[in-house]
């Protein structure tokens, strides 16, 4: 079941750049900074009321977000939509015919599960589910 929107990821050249125009402009805070490995990402997590903005900067050349950089520039890169139980979600939305970029779940920022759906399915926009951390998820459903 799908539950709120989770976040917004924001593909950024520099986090440090970004995050004196975030913090100072907008007056956000930032939670915390990790890096996905596997994405070969650096990721800055900022709190904006009940949700969040991810800064997404590259570690490497050949990463997914050197990729969309070169292409399409600084910029919104996805949006991220939260499930309570993401094989169940991708099950229903291979039966329902959207093109997925990950046929399974894989591990993503703070310890949660994510996979993505195509844009050729949402309208031109890159959409992750995720589905939190346990620990996470037993502390938002108290």
């Amino acid at each position: 079941m799908v539950k709120k929107i989770d976040h917004i990821g924001i593909a950024v050249r520099s986090i440090e750049r970004s995050l004196r125009q975030y913090i100072s402009g907008f007056e956000l805070s930032l939670q915390t900074i990790e890096q996905v490995k596997d994405q070969k990402t650096r990721v800055a997590v900022l709190q904006v009321g009940e949700g969040r903005l991810e800064l997404l900067e590259s570690m490497e050349e050949d990463s997914p977000i050197a990729r969309f950089i070169a292409r399409r520039g600084e910029g919104l890169h996805h949006i991220c939509i939260q499930v309570d139980n993401i094989v169940e979600e991708l099950e229903r939305l291979r039966a329902a015919g959207f093109r997925l970029i990950d046929q399974r779940p894989r591990q993503g920022a703070g310890g949660s599960l994510i996979a993505f759906v195509h844009p050729e399915s949402a309208s031109g926009v890159l959409i992750e589910l995720s589905q939190p951390a346990q620990d996470e998820h037993d502390a938002q459903s108290k």
